[in-house]
């Protein structure tokens, strides 16, 4: 028999990777507030120390931790410290992203490798990283952030795009190679939200259309994006895997 309880958080370990602001920290605000010990890292010192604060921590042990997870060792330096810490992490986010707005003719290998860098081979091994951990335990749920831009492309956008087409393909890969192990892993792809990434890339003419395609004809708040986090990070999603979950107010269902 269903219980509410299912949709509770306590006593379970949670990291958001890129939890300092926007999404991220929408989302350790929320794993914190359904009774979860949330995490965050990030690169930014002052970003991370507002975050220790909004957590409710004092620093020992830190709820927030610097990382460049770009790299597969900085991403084993995070797991280990974090570990030592707190323990098991049960639930890992990945949040972290950057893009560029701009023709694709026009994108430098150096605008490319970054993108694709942070957005998809740092999810990729911090999937692996932490799911490593969590295989050998026999549990954990990972919610990797994609966009709708894993659904569609978008012009002037075209690295971003590959980059989430990839997480949206790894996570589908790493749940069918690791579901009959206890390991879930799934995908948010969020709508239009006005966040630090994109909120000064955005024209104007572009948010108008953003919210005259959707279909409740507006931009999304981000703590909407709180309760389908939750929900695949909980009890009440124990057989869903492989899957992603739009939070968009209904713009992909709204056609061309």
């Amino acid at each position: 028999m269903f219980a509410m309880q299912e949709f509770a958080l306590s006593g379970r370990t949670a990291l958001v990777i890129g939890g300092t602001g926007g999404i991220g920290r929408e989302i350790a605000l929320g794993y914190r507030a359904a009774g979860a010990t949330a995490l965050v890292s990030g690169r930014n010192r002052d970003k991370l120390d507002a975050m220790e604060r909004e957590l409710g921590g004092s620093g020992a042990p830190p709820l927030a931790y610097s990382a460049d997870v770009r790299s597969v060792d900085a991403l084993g330096e995070l797991a280990d410290a974090v570990e030592r810490d707190h323990g098991a992490v049960d639930v890992l986010v990945n949040c972290q992203g950057t893009t560029a707005i701009k023709p694709a003719v026009e994108l430098s290998e150096a605008e490319y490798d970054t993108i694709l860098d942070t957005n998809l081979k740092s999810v990729f091994f911090a999937c692996t990283t932490f799911g490593r951990r969590m295989l050998e335990r026999g549990s954990g749920s990972i919610v990797n952030i994609t966009s709708l831009a894993a659904h569609n492309g978008w012009a002037n956008a075209a690295a971003y795009s590959a980059s989430k087409w990839g997480v949206a393909g790894i996570t589908q890969s790493f749940a069918a190679e690791w579901g009959e192990r206890g390991v879930r892993v799934n995908a948010i792809a969020p709508g239009f939200f006005l966040t630090e990434l994109n909120r000064e890339k955005m024209s104007d003419a572009r948010k108008a259309e953003a919210r005259n395609r959707n279909a409740m004809k507006r931009m999304g708040d981000l703590p909407e994006l709180v309760g389908a986090a939750i929900f695949l990070a909980s009890d009440a999603a124990r057989f869903v895997s492989g899957s992603t979950l739009r939070v968009d107010g209904g713009y992909l269902a709204s056609g061309i």
